[in-house]
């Protein structure tokens, strides 16, 4: 399932992963649950296509005090925030897919 034409549009950040490999992302969204921020990405292999539809979530930080400063990502370790996030993740998709269903009946 490979979506190209969000790729150019979106904003992408670039993560280096534990063994020293660097994969490009795109950014779907940053959520909030339970009070804190989370970002979901699209991994993007070198000709900027997901083929398998698989996305990756981290805990997120800005700093405050410095608004040119790279924000935190943050590996989540506990299950259950990661089954929050993606939960949340899931209620954002299918008010996505509710929102294109509307747009497209308004034309």
């Amino acid at each position: 399932m490979a979506d190209n034409n969000f790729a150019e549009e979106e904003m992408t950040v670039e993560l280096e992963l534990d063994d020293g490999e660097k994969v490009s992302c795109a950014v779907i969204t940053i959520l909030t649950v339970a009070k804190k921020d989370y970002i979901v990405l699209l991994p993007l292999d070198e000709n900027g296509d997901n083929q398998d539809g698989e996305v990756w979530f981290y805990g997120y930080k800005e700093d405050e005090s410095d608004p040119n400063a790279e924000p935190e990502l943050i590996y989540i370790e506990d299950d259950d925030e990661y089954e929050a996030v993606s939960d949340a993740f899931d209620e954002y998709l299918d008010n996505q897919e509710f929102d294109e269903l509307v747009e497209d009946t308004d034309k």
